[in-house]
């Protein structure tokens, strides 16, 4: 691969997880694709293992900070050092494909109007043995491809280590958010990603995503209040006139529709939050059969 092909950056958050960033590290640079700036971001680990481990890579960029308690601020300071034409994010646990990267890049440099591509997971128990598990994979291919804002949010989001995106995507999108639960970060992330270009859906599983008792989003009580999270994304774009009434709407039911399936996670919250979505969602009786059928199973 010549290095003529654009450069992509990968950026890496990790916190006191070297073993696994070993082996993340080792599936990067044994990509196909080979013009990759490597930028790992250390949230303030103990010691100076993590900085051992980056230095026996010749194209790794390592940087420490203070601990910020989560991959937020990791991932911000790694796009904001990155000089990529494109830009990729991989969590300290998880492992590419060789051909990941270079599939990719030829489906981003043939598509110009898709300004990300993404795919599924295979998932890995913590010692890299395969489950016989996908994570990510839709029933049908069409619903995460194309201009998914309408089917997404409120229904899925993409596997944190599967998307290549354009950095001129990020220019319009932003940093993610520091200023809420880093659990809901990257949903949010993708949410604001869908109101600016169109996602290319490739049903392949190119990474290896790795299931602990460690992951984040093993806590997923907090996730009582992602719908709120998401509807202020969606109210921030109404308002300033990117979506039309019409989508607005419709983005609100698949809200609705969300929160109400956390109705056992707590009753009282999820009503709550069912107001602060939509005032007239007692009128949808979609959701009242799912709040019914969620609570008698």
């Amino acid at each position: 691969m010549s290095n003529n092909k654009p450069l992509v950056s990968v950026i890496v958050p990790t916190y006191n997880r070297g073993h696994y960033l070993e082996l993340t590290l080792k599936s990067i640079v044994q990509q196909t694709y080979t013009n990759i700036e490597i930028i790992v971001v250390d949230d303030g680990s103990v010691g100076i293992e993590n900085q051992d481990i980056c230095n026996k890579f010749t194209n790794v960029k390592y940087v420490k900070i203070d601990n910020s308690g989560g991959p937020c601020r990791p991932r911000n300071i790694g796009i904001s050092k990155s000089k990529g034409t494109y830009v990729a994010f991989v969590d300290d646990d998880d492992i590419w494909h060789p051909e990941k990267i270079d599939l990719q890049v030829d489906i981003l440099e043939n598509n110009p109007d898709f300004g990300l591509v993404h795919n599924y997971c295979n998932v890995i128990d913590e010692h890299g043995e395969e489950t016989n598990e996908t994570v990510g994979r839709p029933g049908k291919p069409k619903d995460k491809h194309g201009n998914v804002l309408n089917r997404m949010i409120g229904n899925w989001t993409l596997m944190m280590p599967t998307p290549l995106l354009r950095k001129s995507v990020i220019d319009e999108v932003g940093f993610f958010n520091e200023d809420i639960p880093q659990t809901f970060a990257d949903v949010e992330y993708w949410s604001r990603c869908a109101f600016h270009t169109k996602f290319y859906y490739l049903d392949e599983a190119l990474v290896n995503y790795r299931k602990h008792s460690n992951n984040m989003s093993a806590n997923n009580k907090v996730y009582i209040d992602l719908p709120i999270y998401l509807f202020n994304v969606v109210d921030r774009y109404y308002r300033k006139g990117a979506v039309n009434k019409e989508i607005y709407k419709k983005l609100q039911v698949n809200l609705c529709l969300s929160q109400s399936k956390n109705i056992k996670r707590g009753f009282l919250k999820t009503i709550k939050n069912l107001f602060r979505i939509d005032t007239f969602w007692f009128f949808n009786f979609r959701v009242h059969k799912t709040i019914l059928k969620k609570m008698i199973s």
